[in-house]
C-alpha cells in the first residue's frame, strides 16, 4: 500500500533543517528560491553562478540567472516568516542583555527599557509588564494578543503568532503586503499600491488567495497522483533489483558448479587419455623390442655367412672353393630365400582429436541469455504498454544474442529439444557444453500513440580504455566478511572512516559510539584507541606511532593509549573533516572548506593550498580525501560533482566528471599500489576503477559481491580493498592483477 502524504505541522518546519542552506549549511539568510523550488541564501547562490547559470545542488537542474543577477530571483516570503518566529523565540547569547521593553523608550522618554516579560504577537515586540498592561487597556491595541514571554519563546505561541504574522514589504520597510497585482503577479504595501500600480486591478491578499488556492490545491493532487504512482514504481523497481540480485547469486552458484563439474570431467579425460597413452606406447615398445631381437639374430647369421664365402672366394685355392662350393651356395641359397623382415611396421603414432567447438577461439563453454519475468511476459502477452495485439519486434539485445549465436548452437527440433550436429552425438553435446540459460529482458516504452518501440535493457559493457583485453584489468578476490558491533555498543554502528593501522590491521572510526576499533582484516577484534571524551570520529589516518582523526569541526592527534598530543580548529562551515595521511607517515592532510590543509606530526603547519588554485576559491567541496604513494592528492568534490587528482602543491593533474558517476555524487577513494584508483558510487551500490591517468575502467565492485550501501574505502598493504557498509559490516576483497 502507498501511504498517503500528510501536511507537515508547523512544529516540524521550525525544528527540521528546512530554515537551513544545503550550500553553506547555516540558517538561510535573504532566501531565495529557485524555479525548481528549492531555496538558498543569495550570497551561496551568487557563488554558483557560472556563465550566467546556477546548478541546483540538489536537482542538478540548471537554472538561467536573470540578467540584473540572483538577487532577481523570488524571494521566499514562506521561509522569512518562519526564520522570523525562529529569531524571535531564539534567546541571546550568553553575552547578551536581557530582553527588555521596545515601548519604554518611545513612550517615557528612557534611554532602555526595563525588563521585558511579556510578548505582543500582533506588534511583534517585547513588552515589560507596566507595558502589557497598557497595552491591553488601549483603544487601538486592546485586541492585540499579548503572552507571556518565556512561553512564547518555549514554543507554546508558535501557531498563533503565525497567524497573526505579517509580512514585510522589502521596498518600504515597516509596511505590511496587502495587496496582490493581477497583471503583475507582485505583492504590494499600501505604498507600493498608491504607486505605479494605482491603475492596475488589484485584490486582498484573502481574497486573491481563495481565488488561486483551489487551482494550486488541484495542481498539488496531480502531483501527489503522480508520486503515487512513482512510489509503486519505486517499490516495484526494488522488488525487480531484489529478484534480479537473488536470481544472479543463483546464477553464480550455477556457474560455479557447472564450472567445477566441467573441471572434474576435463580431469578425468585428461588421466584417461593419458593413461592410454601411456599403455599404446608400453605396448608398442614390447613389440619392437621382440622384432628387433628377431632382427638382429638374422642379421648376426647372414653377416657370419656372408663373411665366411667372401673370405673363401679371396684366399681359397681353386680345389678349396670347388670343394665348398656345394656348401656355400646351399646356405647362400637358404639365406637369400629367407624372409629378411618381420612383416610391416605396426607402430602406430598418436594424435590428439580435440572436440570441433574447443578448436574454436570463440567457443563459450558458459554462456549467459536474458529472459524477461514471468509478470513482464504475462503483461506482454496482453498487449500492454506499447504493442498492439501482441505483435513485437525482437529487441536490440535479442538479435545482438541471435547473431552471437549463429555458428555454435545447435538447431531445434519441433518440440524444442537442441538436435546434434553431424558426426556428433547429443551425450558428447552435454559433455563439452554447459549453458546457462536466462532470457532476453526487454521492457516496452511508450512513443506517439500508443506505438511502442522495444527498448534493450542489457547489461552496458565495461569500458576499457587502452587494454587489449580484459584479463589485463585487475580483479577482486572476495577474502573476509565481519560486522563490526561489538558488545559493548549502545548504538548500531555507523563507519565514517577507515585506514590501514599496522600490518594486517585496519582502525574503524565508528562515529554513532565514539570510538576507533582495531580489527584484523579476517575480523579479529584487537581493542580500541581511546579518544577524548564527547568527541565522535568522523574521519582517521594512522601515522607513525600515533593516529589522525576528526571530530566535532576539530583535528585530533593521539597516540595509541589514547594521549592527546595536539588538537586544531577547522571551519564549522563544513559538517565534516576528511583526513588522509601522507605517505611518508609524519604528515597528515586534512580537508577544511574547499582548501587542503598539511600538518606536520608536531602540530605545525607544513602547508596549505586550493585544488586548482585561488581561482578555484569557494569551488571546491573535497567531502572524502586519500593520498597516492607517489604523495598525489585524490579528493571527491561534490561541489563540482567530480574526482580531482592534484600533486602537493594542489596543481590539478586531472579531473573526472564521466559518465561513469551515473549521476551520483562521488563518495570514498581508494589507491593502491599501482595507482588505480576506486571509487565509491553509494547511491547505485558500486566501486569503480580508474586508471592512473584518471580513465574509468568499469566497475570493480557492484551489488552481486555483496556490497549494499558502501560507505567508505581503504586500501590495506595495497594490495587488499576494505569496504564498509552503512549496516556496519565489513568486506575485505583482494586486487589481483594478471601479473601478480
Amino acid at each position: 500500500m502507498v501511504s498517503k502524504v500528510s501536511s507537515p505541522t508547523l512544529l516540524e518546519a521550525l525544528s527540521s533543517d528546512f530554515l537551513a542552506c544545503k550550500i553553506c549549511l547555516e540558517q538561510l539568510h535573504m532566501p531565495k528560491t529557485l524555479p525548481c523550488l528549492h531555496t538558498y541564501c543569495q550570497d551561496c547562490l551568487a557563488q554558483l553562478d557560472v556563465g550566467g547559470q546556477v546548478r541546483c545542488p540538489e536537482c542538478r537542474e540548471i537554472v538561467p540567472v536573470p540578467p540584473e543577477g540572483v538577487a532577481a530571483f523570488k524571494t521566499n516570503f514562506f521561509v522569512n516568516g518562519l526564520l522570523d518566529l525562529v529569531k524571535a523565540r531564539a534567546p541571546g547569547d550568553m553575552h547578551s542583555e536581557k530582553p527588555t521593553c521596545a515601548l519604554c523608550p518611545l513612550v517615557g522618554g528612557k534611554s532602555s527599557g526595563g525588563p521585558a516579560t511579556a510578548r505582543c504577537l500582533d506588534c511583534a515586540d517585547d513588552l515589560c509588564q507596566a507595558c502589557a498592561d497598557g497595552h491591553r487597556c488601549s483603544r487601538q491595541t486592546h485586541k492585540h494578543r499579548v503572552v507571556d514571554l518565556v512561553g512564547y519563546r518555549a514554543g507554546w505561541y508558535d501557531e498563533e503568532a503565525r497567524e497573526r504574522q505579517a509580512s514585510q514589504c522589502p521596498q518600504h520597510p515597516g509596511e505590511t503586503l496587502l495587496f496582490l497585482c493581477q497583471p503583475c503577479s507582485q505583492l504590494l504595501c499600501k505604498d507600493c499600491r498608491l504607486g505605479p500600480h494605482l491603475d492596475h486591478p488589484c485584490l486582498p491578499l484573502a481574497e486573491a488567495v481563495r481565488s488561486r488556492k483551489p487551482g494550486l490545491e488541484e495542481l498539488l493532487a496531480g502531483v501527489d497522483s503522480n508520486l503515487t504512482e512513482l512510489e509503486a514504481t519505486r517499490v516495484a523497481e526494488k522488488e525487480a533489483l531484489a529478484q534480479l540480485r537473488e536470481q544472479a547469486a543463483s546464477v553464480g552458484t550455477q556457474v560455479e558448479e557447472a564450472a567445477e563439474r566441467i573441471l572434474k570431467a576435463l580431469l578425468a579425460q585428461k588421466q584417461e587419455v593419458l593413461g592410454q597413452l601411456r599403455a599404446h606406447v608400453e605396448a608398442a615398445e614390447e613389440a619392437t623390442r621382440e622384432r628387433l631381437t628377431k632382427i638382429e639374430g638374422q642379421e648376426q647369421v647372414a653377416k657370419a655367412a656372408a663373411a665366411f664365402a667372401r673370405r673363401v672366394l679371396s684366399l681359397g685355392l681353386e680345389a678349396e672353393i670347388l670343394s665348398l662350393e656345394e656348401a656355400i651356395t646351399q646356405r647362400l641359397r637358404q639365406l637369400q630365400d629367407c624372409p629378411w623382415t618381420p612383416g610391416p611396421t605396426r607402430c602406430l603414432l598418436p594424435k590428439l582429436d580435440l572436440h570441433p567447438g574447443l578448436q574454436d577461439k570463440n567457443c563459450h563453454l558458459l554462456r549467459l541469455s536474458f529472459e524477461e519475468p514471468e509478470q513482464s511476459q504475462k503483461f506482454n502477452a496482453k498487449g500492454g504498454a506499447g504493442t498492439q495485439g501482441g505483435d513485437e519486434a525482437p529487441s536490440q539485445g535479442e538479435e545482438r544474442a541471435k547473431a552471437g549465436k549463429q555458428g555454435d548452437t545447435q538447431p531445434l527440433s519441433k518440440d524444442g529439444a537442441s538436435t546434434p550436429k553431424e558426426g556428433k552425438t547429443q551425450s558428447s553435446q552435454e559433455d563439452d557444453e554447459v549453458q546457462i540459460e536466462r532470457g532476453n529482458r526487454s521492457n516496452k516504452k511508450k512513443k506517439g500513440k500508443g506505438r511502442g518501440k522495444p527498448v534493450s535493457r542489457e547489461p552496458s559493457p565495461i569500458l576499457r580504455p587502452n587494454l587489449e583485453g580484459s584479463s589485463l584489468l585487475p580483479r577482486p578476490v572476495f577474502s573476509w566478511s565481519f560486522p563490526t558491533r561489538m558488545p559493548g555498543d549502545k548504538r548500531s554502528p555507523r563507519i565514517t572512516g577507515l585506514c590501514p593501522y599496522g600490518p594486517q590491521e585496519i582502525l574503524v572510526a565508528d562515529e554513532q559510539n565514539r570510538v576507533l576499533k582495531r580489527f584484523s582484516l579476517n575480523g579479529d577484534y584487537k581493542g580500541t584507541v581511546p579518544v577524548p571524551d564527547s568527541s565522535s570520529p568522523c574521519s582517521v589516518a594512522a601515522l607513525q606511532n600515533a593516529v589522525a582523526f576528526s571530530a566535532n569541526a576539530r583535528l585530533y592527534l593521539v597516540s595509541p593509549e589514547g594521549d592527546v598530543q595536539w588538537r586544531r580548529s577547522l571551519s564549522l562551515t563544513q559538517s565534516s573533516h576528511a583526513v588522509a595521511a601522507m605517505p611518508c607517515g609524519d604528515r597528515v592532510a586534512v580537508s577544511v572548506a574547499g582548501h587542503v590543509e598539511v600538518y606536520k606530526k608536531d602540530g605545525s603547519l607544513a602547508t596549505r593550498f586550493i585544488p586548482g588554485g585561488k581561482a578555484s576559491r569557494g569551488q571546491r567541496a573535497l567531502v572524502f580525501l586519500t593520498t597516492s604513494p607517489q604523495g598525489n592528492f585524490v579528493g571527491s568534490d561534490w561541489q563540482q560533482n567530480s574526482v580531482v587528482f592534484c600533486d602537493g602543491l594542489g596543481q590539478v593533474i586531472w579531473e573526472y566528471k564521466g559518465p561513469g558517476l551515473h549521476g551520483c555524487q562521488p563518495g570514498s577513494v581508494s589507491v593502491d599500489k599501482k595507482g588505480y584508483i576506486f571509487l565509491t558510487l553509494r547511491e547505485v551500490n558500486k566501486v569503480v576503477i580508474l586508471d592512473p591517468k584518471g580513465s574509468l575502467l568499469g566497475d570493480f565492485l557492484t551489488a552481486y559481491h555483496g556490497l549494499e550501501k558502501p560507505r567508505v574505502t581503504t586500501m590495506v598493504d595495497g594490495k587488499y580493498l576494505v569496504v564498509s557498509l552503512s549496516n556496519g559490516t565489513i568486506h575485505v576483497f583482494r586486487v589481483r592483477f594478471p601479473d601478480s
